[in-house]
C-alpha cells in the first residue's frame, strides 16, 4: 500500500535503475518541494544524488508531514521503500551518497511482504573510507580501505519493549562532537521521526565512527561500526541473533522487563550485553533489572541507567566511556564481508547471492587473482598499450610535424613513416591475445546485468589491489609538489603512479589497441572478424552509463578508429534520437573536478585518492522525453579530464604540450566548459588560464563557440560573490592578458580581450562553491552549502544550454569533431591545420545558398536590362509609351529605376544572408567567420552589376541617339519616294491604257532614278576608332605614372595587335627563379607572364566577338569593358605584374580591338546609310506600286509582310534574348554547378575517368581554357536532345504569341480611323517586350491602303503560320547554331559562377575553391605535387614530388620574389602569403588523387615540361584508381 502511495509499486518487480534516476528532466533543475506523495521519492533521490546532507530533514514538513495521519510518512519508510524498489547498482549509489552525508546505511533490509531480511553487503561494497587510528597519529599515516572489508568491532543498539529514551537520538549525540551535532540516525524528535513506521520496522542501519588521529577531536581513538535495529527486538529475533553473533557488544535499551528476557539469554550469542535503562520512566523497575543482571552474569560495568541526577550530556559521556572500553579491547572484530557467513546460517538473504552478481564476481576474480605485481602484469597481459602504443603516438605526431625529415625527400619520408606504423601494428597483431584479455572480452560479452556486475567487481577488485601502493604514492606526490626543489623525485613518483595504476580503463584501452591493430589485417582474416563486435559492446556500455576513455592520458593519444567505431555503433543503437550536448570540466590537478561532476550529475567518475583521472573520459546521460524539447538533445555527454599541471611540473614529463592538446580538444568538443580555478594561487591560475584561453581562441577561429563557466571552489564566505568583485576584476584582467599572449602566438592579434574571443560576463560567468566537507573528515558530512552551490551551477548550466543558439551535434558529428580536432592538435599550428567535414558541409551549404541568391539577382537584372533596352529602342518613335520626350531625361529616369532595382535586390540578398545565420539548424555558427566575406561579395556583386547595367543603358541610348539624324533623313526620303510613286500612279491612270508589267517596271525605274537625283545624300563620315581607343587607354593608364606615358608614346596603337603577343623581359630580374628547399625551381616568370597574357587576350577576344555579333555601332563602353577585364585579371594574377608588362599587353589588346571595332563601326554606317536603305526597299516599293496601280487586294500581302518583316524578327530576337537565362537555369540545377567545390570535384572526377594525359596537361597548364571547354561540353551534352531546348523555345514562343494576341485584341477593340493607326496601336502595345524595327515598319507603311478588317483577318492567319514556321525552324536548327545567337552566353555565366576569384596556390598553382568573390582567405580542397606545375630540381632537372600541404608543416625553406630573394620557412608561409590558407593534409590519403596522376603520367609530364621524370615514392605507385577517386571524395567532402 505504501509503495502504491509513493508511486513505486511499478518498480517493486522491475527494479529502478541508475540510468532512470540520473536522467535529466524538469525536476533536475526544479528545487520546489513535491506537491504529491508520488513526487517524494524523486525529490529525495535528486537531493541525495547531489549529496545534500539535509536530504532527509530539509523541507520535511512539506513532504513527510501531513495533517492527515495516513498521508504522513516516516523518512525510514521512504528509505526502505527506495531500497526495496531499486536494483543493486542503485543500492550502491544510495549507500555511497548516504555515507558521504554521514547518514546511516541499511545493513539488514526488511522485506515488506515476508518476515525475511537481506544483508546489504553489495550495497555497501563501494564505500571506501580513509582514517587515522591512534597508532598512526605520530607517523601521519592513514588507512584507506573498502569499509566492508575492514575488520572492525561493531557495537549494536537495540530496544526491548517500549522505551522512554530515544535510542537513535542518543546515538547521534554519541557520534557528534561538542562543536557539531549531526543527525546520523532518524529519531523521534526529528520532524516526522515520530510518525508510525509502516515498512521499516526490523531495518538495521549501520554507520561508522572513524578517527582522524587528533586526540582532542576524536570521540573514539579507534574505528568502530555502529548498528541500530529499528523496532522492538522481541519481534525481530533473527536480526537480534545476527547482531549478537557479529557485534563486539550489544546495548539493549529497556524500560520494562517481562518474559522477553529469555531472548537475551541465548547461549550462542558472542557479544557482550549492556543494559541501558531510564529510571525516570514510570515503568522502570530496579528489581527486574537486578534479576536480569544476575541471570546474564553481568557486572555493574555492563549497566548504565539515567536518573534525575544525571543529565543527558553526562549520560552520553558515560555511554561513550563504556563503548571506548569495548573498542580498546574488543572480544570480536568482524568485517561486513565476513558477516555474510553468519547471515547464511541464520537464513538471512545476502544481496550478493544473486546469480548475476556471483557470475560477475567469479569472472572478475579469475582475472584479478592472477595479479601479483601490477607493473609485470601490465607488461604480460596488457602488452599493446605500453611501449608500442607510445611509439605509435610519437610516429603519428611526427607524420604531422615532420621534425626529423632532415634532407630526405618529404614524400619518401612520409611513406617511410607509414611503413613503420604498419610494422608496429604488425607487431601488435603478432602478440597473441592474452589470457586476461580473452577472459575480459568474454565477460563483457555476457548478458547485460551480468556484464554490469562483472565491471563493477573488476573496478572494485582493481581498486583494492592498487589502493595501498597508490594512495601512499599520491600523498607523497602532493607533498613533494609543495616543494618545487624535488623536481626529479616528483617526476619519478609520477612515473611510478602511472606504472602502478591499474583500472578497468586499462583493459578497455588494450581492447581498443587490439581492435585498431586488427584493422591492419585483411578483411577476411578470422582474427579481424572475431573482433568486429567489440565497438558495439562498448557502445552498449556507454549507453548503460559506464565511462569510456576518450584520451589515453599515459600515451597522450586518442585511438581514433576505436573511439569512432564505438560512437558509430552508439549512433546505430540510438538513432534517430542521437543529438547530444557536451559538458566538460577543466582545471588544476586535485581540485575536485570529478567530485564536482559526480555531485552535479550523480555520475561515477573515479575519485578514489589513490588514482587521479588520466586523459579524458566521456559518459552519457539520457535526457527525459519531456525535457528534450527544452534542451534540443537526446543525451548529455559529460567529459571529465585529468588536471592541468603547473609549468614546473609540466617541464618534468614534457606534459605542457599534452595539456594544451587536451584543453583544445575538450573545449572544442564542449557546448559548455566548466573551468575549475583557485583564486588563492595567482601564478598557478595564470598558467592554467593561458592554456584555457588558448583553447577558446582556437575554437573561435575555427568557428566553434563554446560557453564557459568559471568555478571557484573552497570559497566559504556567504558574501563571497561581493567580496570577490576585486577577484573577478583581476580574473578578467588575467584573461585579457592571456588572450593577447595567445593571440600573438596564434598570429591572430585582432583578439585584444577575452570578450573578443567569447561572450563572457564576469558577474554571471563565475560560480563560488564552498568546501566539500562540513568539518574535518573522515566524520564530516558533505557541506550543505557545497551541494546547494553545485545545484545552482547545474541549474545555470542546463538553463544556458536550453538557450544555446547553436545546433546540437548528433553522435556522428561529435565523432567528426573528435577526429578533426585531434588531427589538428597534432600539428604545431592548430588554427591553420584545422579541417572539419562539418565546417566544410556548412560552408558548402552557404555557398550553394549564396550561388542561388547571386543567380536570382543576376537573372532579374538581366531581365530588367533587356526590358530597358527594348524601351530605349522604342523611345522617340510612334511606338514609344513614355510621356518623356527627351532621351537624356528618359535615361536619367531609367538609371534611377536601375538603382532602385539594384538596391532592392542587394537588400534582399543581405536579408537572406542574415536570416541564413539566424536559423537554428545546419551548424551555421561554424561558418560565422565567413559572413563578412559573403556580405562583401554581395556588395561587390551589386557594384559590378550596377556598372554593367548603367553601361548597357548608356550604350543603347547613345547608339539610338546616333541614329536619330539618320532616321529623320530616312523618313523624309521615304516620304518623297512615296509621293513620287503616288504621282506616277496618277499619271499612269490618266493615260487610261492597260500597261504590262514590263512597262510598269520601266516607268517605276525612270521615276526612281529621277527622284533619287533630287535627294541630297551626304556621305556618312566614319570616326577614327583608334583615336577613341587610344584616348581610353591613356585615361586608363593615367594614374600609373610617367613610365606608362613613355611606353605608350613609344608605339602607335595602329602598329599594335598585328602579331601574336610575345612577352620580352627588359633586364635580368625576370629570369630569376623562385626556389624552394634551395634545390628546385619554378617555371620562370617569362613563361608565367606569357601564360597570363595568353589567358587575358583569350578572354578579351571573346568579349570583342560578342560585340561584333550584335552588329551595333562602336561605343566607348566596349573598350572600357575590355580594359576592365584586363585590369581584373591582372589583379588576380599570381605573378608579379610591372608596368613593362602591363602597358605592352594593353596596347596589344587595344590595337587588336580597335581594328575590329573600326570594322564594325564602318559596317554599321554602311548598313544605316540612307541611300543604301532606300535601295534595299526598292523592290518592295515597285511591287506596292504595281499592286496599287492594278488595284489588287493588298490585305494578305501586307499581313504577310507585317508578320515576316516586323513580328517574326522581333519574336526571334526576344527568344534568343531569353533563352540564355533558361539554359543557365537548367544547367545550374546539376550538382556539379551548385558550388565551386562541387564543380572542382566533378571536373577532376571526369578527368580521372577519362585517364587522358592531354586532358590533365590542359587542365593544369591552361586551367581557364579547359574549364571553358568543359562547361561548353556539359551544355552541349545537356541539350543534345533537341526536345529539351525546343521546350524552352516553345515556352517563350507561346509567351510572345499570347502578347501579340493581347495587343491585337486591344487594338481591334479601340476603333482606328486608318490601317496605319491600327498598326501603330499594335506596335505600341508590343513595344515594351518586343523590339520593333523602325526601318521595316517605315517601309511597311509606304503605299499601304489595305482594308483594315481584311488585314486584321489575314494577320491572324499569318501569325498562326509564323508560329508553326518558327517551331519548325527551331526544331531543325542545330543547338550549336543557336548558341552564338544567344544574347546571354550560358557558358560565360557558368564560367563566372564556378571560376571564383581566379587565384591559385602560390606553390602548386591549384585554383582557389572559396565561395563568393570577395573572400579574404583563399583555400583549395586538394593540393598537388609541385612537379605537376612544372617545378623541378635544379641540378638533376627531375620533376619534384613535394606537395605544399606537406611542406607547410616541415622545416623546409623557400625563396621567391615575394620574399625578396630571402630564404623563408614554409611553416611561416602566411607571412609572405597572408591571404592563403594551406592546411596540412588530414591524412596520408588526402592527396592520393594527384599522387596517382603523377605516378601514372610521370614520363609524359617530364616530356611535356622538358624535364627528367620524378623519383616517384613506392607508396604512390601502389595507389589504385579507386583509392584516388576515394581521396577526391574525401577532400571535397562528398558523401
Amino acid at each position: 500500500m505504501l509503495l502504491e502511495d509513493l508511486g513505486l509499486d511499478q518498480f517493486y518487480k522491475e527494479k529502478l535503475s541508475l540510468s532512470k534516476i540520473l536522467e535529466i528532466n524538469e525536476k533536475t533543475i526544479n528545487d520546489e518541494p513535491p506537491k504529491r506523495k508520488s513526487d517524494v521519492p524523486w525529490y529525495f533521490l535528486n537531493k541525495l544524488m547531489m549529496a545534500k546532507a539535509t536530504a532527509i530533514t530539509v523541507d520535511s514538513d512539506d513532504w513527510f508531514a501531513s495533517s492527515n495521519e495516513d498521508d504522513s510518512l516516516n523518512p525510514l519508510d521512504l528509505i526502505t521503500a527506495l531500497f526495496l524498489c531499486s536494483d543493486g547498482f542503485v543500492h550502491q549509489e544510495l549507500a555511497l551518497k548516504m555515507s558521504m552525508c554521514q547518514f546511516s546505511v541499511p545493513l539488514l533490509l526488511p522485506n515488506c511482504d515476508t518476515q525475511q531480511c537481506t544483508l546489504m553487503l553489495w550495497a555497501m561494497r563501494d564505500i571506501v573510507k580513509k582514517y587515522r587510528p591512534s597508532n598512526l597519529a605520530e607517523s601521519k599515516g592513514f588507512i584507506e580501505d573498502r569499509i566492508v572489508l575492514s575488520e572492525l568491532p561493531m557495537i549494536s543498539f537495540v530496544r526491548l519493549g517500549e522505551c522512554s529514551l530515544s535510542k537513535s537520538e542518543i546515538l547521534n549525540k554519541l557520534l557528534s562532537n561538542s562543536q557539531q551535532y549531526h543527525d546520523t540516525f532518524v529519531h523521534r524528535d526529528m520532524e516526522c521521526g515520530d510518525i508510525q513506521r509502516r515498512i521499516s520496522n526490523g531495518l538495521t542501519e549501520m554507520t561508522w565512527y572513524l578517527p582522524c588521529g587528533n586526540k582532542n577531536m576524536d570521540i573514539f581513538s579507534e574505528p568502530v561500526a555502529i548498528a541500530n535495529l529499528r523496532g522492538d527486538v522481541a519481534s525481530f529475533e533473527t536480526q537480534f541473533s545476527f547482531l549478537c553473533q557479529t557485534s563486539a557488544a550489544v546495548f539493549v535499551f529497556i524500560d520494562q522487563l517481562d518474559s522477553e528476557c529469555e531472548l537475551l539469554m541465548n547461549k550462542n550469542h558472542k557479544a557482550q550485553i549492556f543494559l541501558v535503562g531510564n529510571q525516570q520512566s514510570k515503568n522502570f523497575r530496579v528489581d527486574s533489572v537486578e534479576k536480569l543482571v544476575t541471570s546474564l552474569a553481568l557486572t555493574e560495568n555492563n549497566i548504565i541507567t539515567k536518573n534525575k541526577l544525571i543529565n543527558e550530556a553526562t549520560f552520553v559521556k558515560k555511554l561513550k566511556k563504556m563503548i571506548s572500553d569495548v573498542v580498546k579491547n574488543p572480544q570480536m572484530k568482524m568485517s561486513v564481508d565476513q558477516m555474510a557467513d553468519v547471515a547464511h546460517k541464520l537464513g538471512i538473504i545476502v544481496d550478493e547471492d544473486s546469480s548475476e552478481c556471483q557470475d560477475g564476481k567469479m569472472k572478475a576474480d579469475k582475472i584479478t587473482a592472477e595479479i601479483k605485481d601490477i607493473m609485470k602484469y601490465k607488461e604480460d597481459q596488457l602488452p599493446l598499450q605500453d611501449k608500442i602504443w607510445k611509439e605509435l603516438t610519437c610516429l603519428e605526431k611526427e607524420e604531422f610535424r615532420l621534425r626529423k625529415v632532415g634532407s630526405e625527400n618529404i614524400e619518401n619520408y612520409k611513406c617511410k613513416l607509414q611503413i613503420e606504423r604498419k610494422e608496429l601494428r604488425k607487431k601488435q597483431n603478432d602478440s597473441a591475445l592474452s589470457k586476461a584479455m580473452t577472459c575480459f572480452i568474454s565477460a563483457i560479452s555476457s548478458p547485460h546485468r551480468e556484464r554490469c556486475y562483472f565491471l563493477k567487481w573488476m573496478r572494485m577488485n582493481l581498486d583494492n589491489l592498487s589502493r595501498t601502493e597508490l594512495s601512499g604514492l599520491r600523498e607523497l606526490y602532493k607533498e613533494k609538489c609543495r616543494d618545487s626543489e624535488n623536481k626529479q623525485k616528483i617526476k619519478k613518483i609520477d612515473q611510478q603512479l602511472s606504472s602502478s595504476s591499474l583500472g578497468v580503463e586499462h583493459f578497455f584501452r588494450e581492447m581498443g589497441q587490439i581492435y585498431e591493430a586488427s584493422l591492419y589485417l585483411p578483411e577476411t582474416d578470422p582474427s579481424r572478424q572475431q573482433l568486429q563486435h567489440l565497438p558495439k559492446l562498448c557502445a552498449q556500455l556507454l549507453l548503460d552509463g559506464f565511462p569510456l576513455e576518450l584520451v589515453d592520458g599515459d600515451a597522450s593519444n586518442i585511438p581514433l578508429r576505436w573511439v569512432s567505431d564505438v560512437l558509430a555503433q552508439l549512433n546505430d543503437l540510438v538513432s534517430p534520437k542521437n543529438k547530444i550536448l557536451v559538458i566538460t570540466v577543466l582545471g588544476v590537478q586535485s581540485t575536485g573536478k570529478s567530485t564536482l561532476l559526480n555531485t552535479m550529475f550523480g555520475v561515477q567518475f573515479a575519485v578514489s585518492s589513490g588514482r587521479c583521472t588520466r586523459g579524458a573520459f566521456m559518459l552519457l546521460i539520457k535526457v527525459n522525453e519531456d525535457f528534450k524539447k527544452v534542451l534540443n538533445c537526446d543525451f548529455m555527454m559529460i567529459i571529465d579530464t585529468e588536471g592541468l599541471k603547473s609549468p614546473e611540473l609540466a617541464q618534468l614529463d614534457n606534459s605542457h604540450e599534452h595539456d594544451n592538446e587536451l584543453a583544445t580538444l575538450v573545449v572544442g568538443l564542449s557546448d559548455i566548459t566548466i573551468i575549475n580555478i583557485a583564486m588563492e594561487n595567482s601564478t598557478e591560475m595564470k598558467d592554467i588560464l593561458q592554456i584555457v584561453v588558448h583553447a577558446f581562441l582556437r575554437m573561435k577561429e575555427v568557428g566553434k563557440k563554446p560557453q564557459c563557466q568559471f568555478v571557484h571552489q573552497n570559497v566559504s564566505d556567504v558574501s563571497a560573490h561581493e567580496k570577490n568583485l576585486r577577484d573577478r576584476k583581476l580574473l578578467l584582467e588575467q584573461l585579457n592578458e592571456m588572450t593577447q599572449a595567445a593571440a600573438k602566438m596564434e598570429k591572430k592579434e585582432k583578439n585584444k580581450s577575452f570578450t573578443d574571443v567569447m561572450e563572457y560576463n564576469p558577474d554571471t560567468g563565475n560560480c563560488y562553491i564552498p568546501g566539500l566537507w562540513n568539518g574535518n573528515p573522515p566524520m564530516a558530512p558533505v557541506n550543505a552549502g557545497y551541494s546547494e552551490a553545485v545545484f545552482e551551477l547545474k541549474k545555470n548550466i542546463i538553463q544556458q544550454l536550453g538557450k544555446y543558439e547553436s545546433t546540437s551535434n548528433n553522435i556522428l558529428e561529435f565523432t567528426e569533431w573528435i577526429t578533426s580536432l585531434w588531427n589538428a592538435v597534432k600539428h604545431e599550428n592548430f588554427i591553420f591545420s584545422f579541417r572539419n567535414s562539418l565546417v566544410a558541409d556548412a560552408y558548402m551549404r552557404l555557398c550553394t545558398e549564396y550561388n542561388q541568391w547571386e543567380w536570382e539577382f543576376k537573372k532579374e537584372m538581366y531581365k530588367w536590362v533587356t526590358t530597358a533596352e527594348t524601351r530605349i529602342s522604342s523611345f522617340g518613335t510612334f511606338t514609344a509609351t513614355s510621356e518623356i520626350s527627351d532621351m537624356n531625361e528618359f535615361i536619367i529616369v531609367l538609371k534611377s529605376e536601375a538603382t532602385t532595382e539594384l538596391t532592392k535586390w542587394e537588400t534582399k540578398i543581405l536579408e537572406n544572408l542574415k536570416k541564413y545565420f539566424e536559423q537554428p539548424e545546419g551548424h551555421v555558427y561554424l561558418v560565422e567567420g565567413y559572413r563578412e566575406d559573403f556580405s562583401n561579395s554581395i556588395k561587390s556583386l551589386r557594384r559590378q552589376t550596377e556598372r554593367s547595367v548603367l553601361n548597357q543603358i548608356t550604350t543603347t541610348a547613345d547608339i539610338k541617339e546616333g541614329l536619330k539624324e539618320l532616321d529623320k533623313i530616312r523618313a523624309t526620303d521615304t516620304e518623297k519616294i512615296e509621293k513620287a510613286v503616288c504621282d506616277l500612279i496618277d499619271e499612269c491612270h490618266k493615260k487610261k491604257a492597260n500597261m504590262t508589267d514590263q512597262e510598269l517596271d520601266e516607268s517605276f525605274d525612270k521615276m526612281w532614278t529621277e527622284t533619287l537625283r533630287t535627294l541630297s545624300f551626304s556621305e556618312q563620315q566614319s570616326s577614327n576608332i583608334f583615336t577613341s581607343v587610344s584616348h581610353q587607354l591613356r585615361s586608363n593608364l593615367s594614374h600609373k605614372g610617367s613610365r606608362a606615358c613613355d611606353l605608350l608614346s613609344n608605339k602607335n596603337l595602329k602598329d599594335c595587335g598585328l602579331e601574336p603577343f610575345t612577352y620580352k623581359p627588359k633586364g635580368r630580374n625576370d629570369t630569376i627563379k623562385d626556389q624552394g628547399k634551395g634545390a628546385w625551381c619554378w617555371t620562370d616568370h617569362v613563361k608565367a607572364r606569357q601564360e597570363i597574357a595568353d589567358s587575358i587576350i583569350s578572354a578579351c577576344n571573346d568579349c570583342i566577338s560578342d560585340q561584333i555579333k550584335r552588329k551595333n555601332n562602336y561605343h566607348d563602353t566596349y573598350i572600357q569593358e575590355i580594359l576592365h577585364i584586363v585590369g581584373e585579371k591582372l589583379n588576380k594574377a599570381d605573378v608579379d605584374i610591372d608596368i613593362e608588362f602591363e602597358v605592352p599587353l594593353k596596347q596589344h589588346i587595344c590595337g587588336f580591338a580597335a581594328r575590329k571595332f573600326q570594322k564594325i563601326h564602318e559596317e554599321f554606317i554602311q548598313k544605316n546609310d540612307p541611300y543604301k536603305s532606300l535601295q534595299k526597299h526598292k523592290e518592295r516599293f515597285c511591287t506596292d506600286f504595281k499592286h496599287e496601280f492594278q488595284e489588287r487586294d493588298q490585305c494578305l500581302k501586307k499581313a504577310e509582310e507585317f508578320t515576316n518583316q516586323i513580328l517574326k524578327p522581333a519574336v526571334e530576337n526576344f527568344i534568343y534574348r531569353s533563352l540564355g537565362l533558361d539554359i543557365v537555369d537548367e544547367i545550374k540545377t546539376k550538382e556539379e554547378f551548385s558550388t565551386r567545390m562541387s564543380f572542382q570535384y566533378s571536373i577532376l572526377l571526369d578527368l580521372i575517368s577519362k585517364s587522358d594525359f592531354e586532358s590533365f596537361k590542359s587542365y593544369i597548364r591552361s586551367y581557364e581554357d579547359y574549364v571553358n571547354w568543359w562547361i561548353s561540353e556539359r551544355i552541349r551534352e545537356s541539350f543534345s536532345s533537341q526536345s529539351t531546348i525546343c521546350e524552352l523555345e516553345d515556352k517563350h514562343l507561346k509567351f510572345c504569341m499570347g502578347h501579340i494576341d493581347t495587343a491585337f485584341k486591344k487594338a481591334t477593340a479601340e476603333k482606328s480611323d486608318s490601317l496605319k493607326t491600327f498598326v501603330v496601336k499594335i506596335c505600341t502595345k508590343l513595344g515594351d517586350k518586343l523590339v520593333i524595327s523602325q526601318d521595316a515598319l517605315d517601309a511597311f507603311m509606304v503605299l499601304n491602303n489595305a482594308d483594315q478588317e481584311q488585314f486584321a483577318h489575314w494577320l491572324k492567319e499569318c501569325v498562326q503560320e509564323m508560329t508553326e514556321a518558327l517551331r519548325e525552324k527551331f526544331k531543325n536548327t542545330q543547338f550549336e547554331t543557336k548558341l552564338p545567337q544567344l544574347h546571354i552566353k550560358p557558358e560565360n555565366e557558368l564560367f563566372n559562377r564556378v571560376i571564383g576569384c581566379g587565384k591559385r596556390c602560390p606553390f602548386c598553382k591549384v585554383p582557389c575553391d572559396a565561395g563568393g568573390e570577395n573572400h579574404t582567405q583563399h583555400f583549395a580542397s586538394m593540393h598537388r605535387p609541385e612537379g605537376l606545375g612544372w617545378a623541378m630540381w635544379d641540378e638533376s632537372q627531375k620533376l619534384t614530388t613535394d606537395i605544399c600541404s606537406s611542406l607547410v608543416m616541415s622545416d623546409e625553406y623557400f625563396h621567391c620574389r615575394a620574399t625578396k630573394g630571402e630564404w623563408h620557412p614554409y611553416k611561416e608561409y602566411r607571412e609572405i602569403y597572408p591571404d592563403w590558407n594551406i592546411p596540412p593534409d588530414v591524412s596520408h590519403q588526402a592527396s592520393n588523387y594527384w599522387k596517382y596522376v603523377m605516378a601514372t603520367f610521370n614520363e609524359e609530364f617530364a616530356e611535356a615540361y622538358d624535364a627528367e621524370p620524378a623519383d616517384i615514392p613506392d607508396a604512390w605507385k601502389r595507389i589504385t584508381k579507386e583509392q584516388a577517386e576515394e581521396s577526391l571524395k574525401k577532400s571535397f567532402n562528398i558523401k
